[in-house]
């Protein structure tokens, strides 16, 4: 009982430590850090030299958390090893990788040899011994980061033979270097127990790398076993976590008995075994792409654990002592590496330009690296533990500054495709269509019906006798390139529909993406295919084998939301309206002044849906899925909008002309209003046959008493009892603000605001009771959105 309790307490504290590790990491991302850096901060935080909430002794009886996920990394980088994809530039990138191994391996490895006698754990070893560190911190010093180089060149969106190069280089030096770390392994266990370097070892040495591979085989069949199987992808991480970590202590049983039994160790690679069997599988089986799956589902989970536990395994005090050596090292490698890439691309005969700035994108280092450095911490556990922690104090350095060499090494080949910034212009109701047909004449005719200003391009002459578009702005184009965008107005575009050919339709996305920062792309898809390849840009594809089914679907499943969005429901709308306003910043949902009769479905933010509640706090740059009446719509869109003229919308009404424009220019002068005495039925079948979802109520005297929303009476709507209870005057609002038919708009568009009413009462200025009109602030904005593009006052 008390063994059980020994190792449960330190898995139970250590997964808590992990679960605020996960957390911890999003404040360095917040603040342009690695994510890792976050996560080793958090295990040096909780080590044993600082908080001590996971102790020295701990680390040990985590072991099993190290191996496994040293397996993981491990079979990720065998499965980066996919041979189709490294064919292209395959010259570029064998001599690079070339030049990269050989020269940053030899002249790193004579680095820490010359810089022996400065480091303290090295300073009274033999020659021998230290030529056995300096071998293997050759190795880790020429380790990259397949997963860090992926991201940013996804992130960029970069291509190219450049880009091919570099990604081409990084995934086949991680397959060299944990060979390269298993030959140096026993090379260095040799030089340290004094071994003879005889046909009898090397043969030994190829006999251990057999070893390794033939694993490596029976690894892969069961992994492909295991992929193949009809159960979760839960329960398939599980069985290839407990593989790799199986591998681990085959490999450690095997030492032992080989030491117990031989006169020799008997040692094969497991780094090596798993990456093997993960390169078997990526090539050779059916299996790859859910090998892919469950390997990207599972890393965040993995990485957190195994880079806390390196950083609870620090010794901080190693550290404090070589930090110089560190910073000289990490020097040095930025060194090597610019000479080995160099010359491998010199050698290939790449374009000078690139040869030049290669080595900034080799820079990166992380999971592999990490790994080998705690394999020698393990395997050698005199001195690993002070190695250990100096070459990840190199590695964590690499970490900070290669990916914005990565980044900066992309932009400078001209190979990096990011979104452009979205013109202030583009961010009204603004829609380009490409095709003329009847399906997107419809779609034209829909959209004026809600005020936006729409233009066709035509890529086909259409004889003007078969389609009626008189009514519609079409503009011819001759070809598909930016000026001709440019030139039918996809810079001012928020929204671009393509519904050409599927090749065509990719060439419109991809020009609006990175020229235009089009806000929504929205893409009539004909080959399911490729619907990968429009997401990459984050456009909103409508399939159309499926779209039919879906709504079908819908209908039956919904109804009343499926006659909404169709439009069938009158003066109610579901839109998207962008948050401009910095006023908006970090406001929680509760706190916004909504209409009285919308409702807040969703909030986009940077590619994700956020379920809104009350306690979401909005960011500037959200898009935010409304549903309600299309009057409160359009008051939101202004209060939403930027503090611009530019914007169409927004809270800086003096710098746009309204021509003086007052009140009583723009009011309902006959406002349909209630008596006060009207019953609860009376009331809903006046709000029922009216346009507006606001009621004035009015006293016999013609006085006004309040304003009934029917937003507010939904609640009593199905409670027969209280509903013959009530009448109008009990259900207005008495205390709501008035204005004069003096008052000029900008004072009635403030007051809009501050209030969060969509109509409001004008009155007498001889009797502030007496009803005299009713303001709708969606006549107001459509006003104001006029003027602000050089239009007319209401055309």
């Amino acid at each position: 009982m008390e063994h059980f309790r020994d190792v449960l307490v330190p898995i139970a504290c250590f997964t808590i430590v992990a679960f605020a590790s996960g957390q911890l990491g999003r404040f360095f991302v917040k603040a342009k850090l690695p994510l890792i850096t976050g996560f080793l901060f958090t295990g040096i935080l909780v080590g044993p030299h600082v908080l001590g909430m996971i102790p020295s002794g701990a680390a040990e009886k985590l072991r099993f958390v190290d191996q496994a996920a040293l397996a993981f990394i491990a079979f990720t980088a065998g499965n980066h090893l996919y041979l189709k994809e490294l064919a292209f530039r395959l010259k570029s990138i064998a001599w690079v990788t070339t030049g990269v191994v050989a020269i940053a391996f030899s002249l790193g490895s004579l680095a820490l040899f010359l810089l022996a006698a400065y480091v303290p754990f090295m300073q009274s070893m033999p020659t021998a011994h230290r030529v056995a560190v300096s071998l293997l911190g050759g190795v880790i010093l020429v380790a990259r980061s397949p997963a860090s180089a992926i991201a940013i060149v996804k992130e960029l969106r970069a291509r190219g033979p450049f880009t091919q190069t570099v990604v081409g280089v990084t995934v086949i030096v991680d397959g060299v270097v944990i060979v390269l770390f298993a030959v140096n392994s026993s090379l260095a266990d040799g030089l340290l127990t004094d071994l003879r370097f005889n046909l009898g070892f090397l043969l030994l040495l190829a006999s251990e790398l057999l070893l390794s591979l033939a694993i490596a085989y029976l690894l892969a069949r069961f992994l492909q076993f295991t992929l193949s199987l009809r159960v979760g992808s839960f329960t398939k991480t599980g069985m290839i976590l407990a593989a790799g970590y199986g591998v681990f202590v085959l490999a450690s049983g095997v030492r032992e008995f080989s030491h117990q039994h031989w006169r020799w160790d008997v040692f094969f690679e497991p780094l090596l075994t798993c990456m093997a069997a993960s390169f078997l599988v990526a090539n050779f089986s059916k299996h790859r792409r859910e090998l892919l799956r469950i390997l990207h589902r599972a890393g965040p989970p993995v990485y957190v654990a195994f880079f806390t536990l390196t950083g609870a395994s620090l010794a901080m005090d190693v550290l404090a002592e070589t930090w110089a050596i560190a910073l000289a090292l990490f020097l040095a490698r930025l060194v090597v590496l610019f000479l080995g890439s160099f010359v491998g691309g010199v050698l290939a005969g790449d374009p000078m330009r690139h040869n030049r700035i290669s080595w900034m994108c080799h820079v990166t280092q992380a999971g592999i690296g990490l790994g080998l450095a705690k394999e020698v911490a393990v395997e050698f556990p005199d001195w690993g533990t002070a190695f250990a922690t100096l070459m990840i104090s190199v590695i964590v350095l690499n970490q900070i500054l290669g990916p914005p060499l990565f980044r900066w090494a992309i932009a400078m080949a001209g190979e990096s495709h990011v979104r452009a910034d979205t013109p202030l212009a583009a961010r009204g109701r603004t829609a380009l269509l490409f095709g003329l047909h009847e399906e997107s004449i419809a779609l034209a005719r829909q959209l004026r019906l809600h005020e936006w200003r729409v233009t066709i391009a035509s890529t086909a002459d259409t004889p003007d006798d078969k389609l009626a578009t008189a009514d519609l702005d079409v503009q011819s184009i001759s070809d598909l390139t930016r000026d001709t965008l440019r030139q039918v107005g996809a810079a001012e575009a928020s929204t671009i529909v393509a519904m050409l050919g599927d090749e065509e339709n990719f060439r419109i996305c991809e020009l609006a993406y990175e020229h235009f920062g089009t806000e929504n792309l929205v893409v009539r898809l004909n080959n399911r295919t490729l619907l990968e390849r429009f997401e990459g840009l984050g456009a909103l594809v409508v399939d159309s084998t499926t779209a039919m089914i879906s709504l079908l679907d819908h209908s039956v499943r919904s109804p009343s939301a499926t006659s909404l969005l169709l439009g069938v429901e009158e003066d109610q709308d579901i839109v998207d309206i962008a948050v401009r306003n910095p006023v908006f910043r970090d406001m929680p949902l509760r706190d916004v002044r909504m209409p009285l009769d919308t409702l807040v479905l969703m909030v986009r933010r940077g590619g994700q849906r956020l379920i809104s509640h009350g306690d979401t706090r909005l960011k500037v740059g959200d898009r935010i899925t409304v549903v309600g009446s299309v009057q409160s719509l359009d008051e939101l869109r202004w209060r939403f909008a930027e503090p611009s003229p530019e914007s169409g919308y927004g809270p800086a009404k003096k710098e746009i002309d309204a021509s003086g424009l007052l009140v009583k220019d723009v009011m309902r002068s006959d406002p349909q209003t209630i008596p006060e005495r009207a019953t609860f039925d009376q009331v809903l079948q006046t709000l029922d046959q009216g346009e507006h979802a606001i009621l004035p109520v009015i006293s016999p005297e013609g006085l006004l008493r309040g304003l009934i929303s029917f937003q507010e009476i939904q609640d009593i709507l199905f409670d027969e009892g209280l509903s013959n209870l009530v009448i109008a005057s009990d259900l207005a609002h008495e205390d709501v603000p008035t204005l004069l038919p003096e008052d000029p708009l900008e004072q009635a568009m403030s007051l809009f605001h501050d209030s969060g009413i969509g109509s409001l009462p004008v009155v007498d200025p001889q009797n502030p009771r007496l009803l005299v009109g009713l303001l709708e602030q969606r006549l107001v904005v459509r006003i104001y959105h006029e003027k602000g593009r050089g239009g007319t006052a209401g055309s």
